[in-house]
């Protein structure tokens, strides 16, 4: 009996054994094909024994530089809107640690971290401030931070359907989902990446509204920016906390557009959640964004009830639009001459 159970836990370890080396074949051919098939856009910056891409386009000040959401498109997010903006000035998308092409950053990412990286990389790479700062969703909470570490920088911003520092809890009656109960599935396969499990599993045939190009390229890279996907979840709630502590931008100009179009009903059946608490879910999104419009004495507010959350996808003409308005209101300021001189903005 013991030489049977000998062999079957034998034969069952060599299973195992296939599996991993076939599975790790798979997966470094896909590594392999995607770096073929979808070339780094821009360059890879070196902040110290990691890299940061970094794509930066056009030529004129202020720099615009966008900050994507919490997805895995990193400077991608921006394909609809990127070489508008570089036809008016210099324009820079980048991919934070771990997504896409950048190395990831070992231990805990946080928004304090993601700003000295977005730093860096910008100095390092030549780029010069002042920079107006275009963040989508949990981008607009990483433009804050960034803000309040590197304020001189920071000449104006533009929030696209931004997410708020209090959104949380301003919410939570009204449904008790939560991004780690939306994620949960996701922490195994991420351990088994290196097997190619979330390479075959990885979506890429969902294009509109999202650009083909983009969705592909961002399911050929999803294995190896899961794991950093979900450190910044983890990170959610400091991330938004840390923002939260800055709520004044003075008199840079500001420009807030918000989503407006009814959650689908699937989103709603997700977040279990009835028509009336949808309802009021919406209403009080819309109220936190006239809070944040209400962050500068010169902001803009624009309620876009054709798009979703995604407006730079969606509704691209009217992200390009607002970044170019704020673009305008910089350069008509007179601390701008003096600035795109001396090299940085003071508020």
């Amino acid at each position: 009996m013991k030489k049977w159970i000998g062999r079957i836990a034998l034969g069952l370890a060599a299973i195992v054994l296939l599996i991993a080396i076939t599975g790790g074949a798979y997966e470094a051919v896909g590594r392999r094909d995607a770096a073929r098939e979808f070339p780094v856009p821009g360059r890879l910056v070196d902040i110290g024994g990691r890299r940061i891409q970094l794509d930066c386009r056009g030529t004129g000040s202020p720099t615009v530089v966008f900050e994507a959401g919490l997805d895995m498109g990193g400077s991608l997010s921006w394909y609809g809107v990127h070489d508008s903006i570089a036809k008016t000035t210099r324009a820079c998308a980048y991919s934070r640690a771990g997504i896409m092409w950048s190395d990831p950053v070992s231990g805990a990412q946080s928004g304090k971290g993601i700003a000295y990286d977005l730093h860096s990389a910008l100095d390092k790479s030549g780029e010069r401030p002042p920079y107006v700062l275009v963040g989508h969703s949990l981008g607009g909470p990483y433009t804050m931070i960034y803000t309040k570490y590197f304020g001189p920088e920071v000449a104006g911003l533009v929030f696209v359907d931004a997410s708020h520092p209090d959104q949380v809890a301003r919410r939570k009656s009204l449904t008790s989902w939560t991004l780690g109960d939306a994620t949960k599935s996701l922490r195994l396969p991420a351990r088994l990446s290196p097997l190619g499990l979330v390479r075959k599993f990885a979506a890429a045939d969902s294009a509109p509204p999202e650009p083909a190009y983009a969705v592909r390229a961002t399911a050929a890279y999803t294995s190896t920016s899961l794991a950093a996907y979900l450190k910044e979840i983890d990170a959610f709630d400091q991330t938004l906390a840390e923002a939260g502590t800055l709520r004044q931008l003075g008199d840079r100009p500001l420009f807030v557009l918000t989503a407006t179009k009814p959650l689908a009903a699937e989103d709603r059946a997700s977040m279990k959640m009835t028509d009336a608490q949808a309802i009021e879910y919406e209403a009080r999104w819309v109220q936190m964004q006239n809070d944040e419009a209400s962050w500068s004495s010169r902001s803009q507010h624009q309620l876009v009830s054709e798009s979703g959350h995604y407006i730079q996808f969606e509704k691209p003409a009217v992200v390009i639009a607002a970044v170019r308005s704020v673009i305008d209101s910089v350069r008509k300021d007179p601390i701008f001459t003096k600035a795109s001189l001396g090299g940085a903005i003071a508020r």
